[in-house]
């Protein structure tokens, strides 16, 4: 009788098994073709992490509509003190003040940087660094269009694109006491790699791909002229250090090489896609941050707020885009706030818009931007 059971019981055993491996089948993943075809530049991506990207995403709201700005009374006049804002509505200015307050410190409050006493004062430095990070808003609203604007109305930054609800923003650097100082004999010298870390998306890249690339102006040259060794002159520890950021970027954004690169000649800007020069812009924009503004306010920040050798917590590309390759799904957040697109003309007073202010003047006197290289297959910088 049990040899008669056996073939039974196995078989309800391998359906069994069968239902258990059937419940760990991946999904489908979504497929985007964004290259030539036949040459694999697609971008894969599964059901679950596009919906969980998309709830960490959501744009809030403006508090309330925005008045149309008929030239009333300025911020800088209707309050003391105002080094930055001053040239918007006051009606304007307490509505950023608002949104500002919500996005970056909702907790604490209006005295995270303010003394409910003395609004004007100055004693607190979240209030200094808040300025300056106001400033640098501006700037890349301004100055820095070639990276994010591609012709979309409201396209920008605001402050809620890297704090989210949080004083410090979650994706942030600082410098590496261990590549600064690394150890002068060969045991247990790394060269800042072979240890995997998130900085290279968990690669045993050299893990510091920040300070070379996006705070210092190391050229990202790799690829050579030929395929003969005799040509090409770069180092392995050059071309591992340039992966390492290629990892960066690509973890930040959530897409892999060929979102930038035909596969086919990762050198060549001819067979590249738009997004490569896109990116070309963006690691000179965060250049620009981390030198003129970040790094500037040292001195300022309290022990607390800065990393192991006294630096304050720096911009990457992780910093905006937080998994996606376009901050935030490319919501055009800041036609609601134009008061961050630059600075207000009198004439722009009159009838703010996104347009009239993104062509504004910058805050301040900055470096101009470069022009991305010629599609030629003489370029090599990314």
């Amino acid at each position: 009788m049990n040899r008669r059971l056996l073939p039974t019981a196995g078989l309800a055993a391998a359906l069994g098994l069968g239902l258990a491996l059937a419940g760990c089948e991946a999904p489908s993943p979504l497929t985007a073709q964004n290259g030539f075809r036949g040459t694999g530049m697609d971008q894969l991506h599964t059901p679950e992490a596009v919906a969980k990207l998309a709830a960490a995403n959501v744009v809030p709201p403006p508090p309330y509509p925005l008045d149309p700005d008929t030239g009333g009374e300025r911020a800088g006049t209707a309050y003391q003190n105002v080094k930055v804002l001053g040239d918007v509505s006051a009606d304007e200015f307490n509505r950023l003040m608002a949104s500002i307050t919500e996005w970056v410190a909702p907790k604490e409050g209006c005295t995270y940087c303010h003394n409910a006493e003395n609004m004007a004062s100055d004693e607190l430095y979240t209030k200094v660094v808040a300025r300056r990070m106001l400033q640098m808003t501006r700037n890349i609203n301004t100055n820095w269009k070639p990276h994010f604007a591609g012709g979309q109305p409201g396209a920008g930054v605001t402050c809620w694109t890297c704090h989210r609800g949080n004083a410090v923003p979650v994706y942030h650097w600082s410098f590496d006491p261990r590549t600064a100082n690394p150890p002068t004999t060969i045991i247990g010298n790394r060269h800042g790699q072979d240890a995997p870390n998130k900085s290279v998306a968990m690669a045993a890249l050299p893990n510091d791909p920040f300070t070379p690339y996006l705070f210092n102006a190391t050229n990202i040259r790799v690829a050579g002229n030929s395929a003969f060794p005799s040509d090409h002159n770069t180092a392995i520890i050059s071309t591992e250090a340039t992966y390492g950021l290629m990892m960066h970027i690509s973890k930040s954004l959530g897409v892999n090489c060929t979102y930038c690169h035909n596969a086919q000649n990762f050198r060549n800007w001819e067979t590249s896609t738009p997004q490569r020069a896109t990116a070309w812009y963006g690691i000179r924009m965060v250049r620009d941050l981390n030198t003129n503004y970040v790094q500037p306010l040292t001195t300022v920040f309290p022990a607390n707020r800065v990393g192991p050798m006294g630096d304050p917590y720096k911009i990457n590309c992780a910093t905006c885009h937080q998994g996606l390759n376009k901050p935030l799904g490319g919501v055009p957040m800041l036609k609601d706030h134009p008061a961050l697109a630059g600075i207000r003309s009198p004439v722009a007073a009159a009838a703010p818009t996104v347009a009239a202010n993104a062509s504004a003047a910058p805050v301040e006197p900055v470096a101009a931007v470069e022009v991305a290289p010629a599609t030629t297959p003489a370029a090599t910088t990314k």
